[in-house]
C-alpha cells in the first residue's frame, strides 16, 4: 500500500521502510522548539534525563509570547531559556528585538526546511507544513524528551486530501480559504489526521497563504497540516536557507480518509464568528445582517504577520484613518519584517491610519498583552482562534478574519467587505 507525503517522512526518520496509519514509532527530530511559556517548563524534565541536548544546532528556544516581558513572572521566564541556550551553547540563540514569533521566524531564519520532522511546544507549530515538512505541535515532556535524546514517539496518522482548484479572488487570501476549510469540516473534523493539501490552485496560493492555511490545521483537529514542494517553496528556501532539504512525494495510491475539493474562486472573503475558528461566514452574509460593531482590530501573529500580510493591510488602510471607536494593533511577525515595513513606508501608512505599532510579540492572540479586550468588547483579528476569554474577559467577542477585512473593519467600525474600502468615507 502506498503513503501519503507524511507519512514517507514520518517513515523515513523512523528507519522504516513504510508505515500505516495508527503505527506507534520512534522517529528523530530535525528541530525542537519551544517559547517562553513551554520552555521553561520543559527545563527541569530535561534535568532530569540529560545534562547536554542532544544537538545544539537543532534545539531552538524563541521569547515571543510575553514579550516584550510584561511582569516579573514573564521576566524570570525569558531569562530562563536565555541562561540555558547560552549554558548549552545553542546555535540558535534568540532574543528580543532581534527576533519575533516563533512561526514566522523558524522559517524566516532556514532552521525548519523540507522534509524535516519537527516539533515544537506550541500547537501552531504545524506552521512549517508549509514547506512540505511534518511539523506538530507536542507537551513539555516531549520537548524535554527531544531536547535530551532528539527522539519522540508517533502515532502514525491517516489523512484527509484537500484538492484545491481555480484561482482565488483579488481579496481572498490563505485565512479566508483555511475558515472556509474548517467550516466545512468541523474544528474537529481532522482530529488526529494529516492535512493534506494538493491540486492546480496550489500554484496559485503565495507562501504566505500556505503559511496561514498550514498553521490553522490545528484549529481543524489536524495533526499536521502539509503542502507539496513546488517551484515557489524551493525558491522560498533557496532565499532562506542554506540546509539540505529532502522533498516527498505522495504515492498514487496513498490511503485517505476523505477526498475534499476546494474550488478557490468560489471562496468568498470569510469571517470566523465567535467562538469556534469553523463558524464560518461570508462576507456577504454578514453584509446583509445589522452591522457588526468593533472595538478593537488586531493585525498580525503566527498567522497573518508577515510582509505579504502587512502589504494588504496596508494597501487598504492607505489614504483612509481608523474609525474614532476603534483601536488598532499592528504586530509584524519578525524583526526583519518590522524593519521591511519601515523601508516600504508600510509603518508610515499605518501610524498616519491611526495604528498603534507594536514590536513582534504574539502579544494579544492570546490575551496576553498589547491588546487584551475588556468586558462586552468585540475584536477583529487576524489570529487564528477566538475561543471564549482568548483575547481577554470572557464576555469579549473575536471574530477572525484576513488582513484585509480587519483593515476595512477598522475604517468602518463595524465589520466590513474589502472591496468596498472606496465606498467608505
Amino acid at each position: 500500500m502506498g503513503m501519503t507525503m507524511t507519512q514517507k517522512i514520518l517513515a523515513a526518520h523512523a528507519g522504516l521502510d513504510e508505515v500505516q496509519a495508527g503505527q506507534l514509532i520512534e522517529a528523530d527530530l530535525d528541530v525542537i522548539m519551544a517559547n517562553d511559556i513551554t520552555g521553561p517548563m520543559a527545563l527541569p524534565i530535561f534535568r532530569e534525563m540529560a545534562d547536554t541536548v542532544f544537538d545544539k544546532d537543532k534545539v531552538v528556544f524563541v521569547p515571543d509570547h510575553f514579550t516584550p516581558n510584561k511582569d516579573i513572572k514573564s521576566a524570570e521566564n525569558s531569562k530562563a531559556i536565555r541562561e540555558f541556550s547560552k549554558e548549552q551553547d545553542l546555535t540558535w540563540r534568540f532574543e528580543q528585538g532581534k527576533c519575533g514569533v516563533e512561526h514566522a521566524l523558524l522559517p524566516e531564519e532556514g532552521i525548519v526546511a523540507a522534509g524535516d520532522c519537527v516539533i515544537g511546544g506550541d500547537s501552531h507549530t504545524c506552521t512549517y507544513g508549509a514547506l512540505g515538512a511534518f511539523s506538530t505541535g507536542v507537551g513539555t515532556t516531549d520537548v524535554s524528551a527531544g531536547m535530551a535524546i532528539g527522539k519522540a514517539w508517533f502515532k502514525v496518522p491517516s489523512a484527509i486530501k484537500f484538492v484545491l482548484t481555480g484561482k482565488p479572488g483579488p481579496y481572498v487570501s490563505g485565512k479566508d480559504i483555511m475558515i472556509h476549510i474548517i467550516g466545512r469540516i468541523g474544528v474537529d473534523g481532522a482530529l488526529y489526521k494529516s492535512m493534506e493539501f494538493v491540486g492546480d490552485g496550489i500554484k496559485n496560493l503565495s507562501m504566505a497563504d500556505r503559511f496561514t492555511m498550514a498553521n490553522m490545521a490545528i484549529e481543524a483537529g489536524a495533526k499536521n497540516g502539509i503542502f507539496p514542494v513546488d517551484e515557489a517553496t524551493i525558491a522560498y528556501m533557496d532565499e532562506h536557507t542554506t540546509k539540505p532539504y529532502k522533498i516527498y512525494e505522495a504515492d498514487p495510491d496513498a490511503p485517505y480518509d476523505d477526498v475534499v475539493e476546494v474550488d478557490l474562486s468560489e471562496i468568498r472573503p470569510t469571517v470566523a464568528f465567535p467562538h469556534l475558528p469553523g463558524n464560518a461566514v461570508t462576507i456577504d452574509e454578514v453584509e446583509a445582517m445589522d452591522p457588526i460593531k468593533i472595538d478593537q482590530v488586531v493585525i498580525g501573529s503566527c498567522t497573518n504577520g508577515r510582509m505579504e500580510d502587512m502589504r494588504r493591510a496596508a494597501a487598504i488602510l492607505k489614504g483612509h484613518k481608523v474609525n474614532e471607536d476603534v483601536r488598532v494593533m499592528v504586530l509584524p511577525a519578525t524583526q526583519k519584517i518590522y524593519r521591511q515595513c519601515i523601508d516600504e513606508g508600510l509603518l508610515s501608512i499605518f501610524v498616519d491610519a491611526g495604528c498603534a505599532v507594536n514590536t513582534p510579540s504574539c502579544g494579544p492572540c492570546m490575551g496576553g498583552h498589547m491588546g487584551v479586550l475588556a468586558a462586552g468588547e468585540v475584536c477583529v483579528s487576524t489570529t487564528n482562534r477566538n475561543f471564549v476569554g482568548r483575547m481577554g474577559d470572557v464576555d469579549s467577542l473575536i471574530y477572525l478574519a484576513s488582513p484585509e477585512v480587519a483593515a476595512a473593519s477598522a475604517i468602518a467600525g463595524y465589520i466590513a467587505n474589502p472591496e468596498k474600502v472606496g465606498d467608505m468615507a
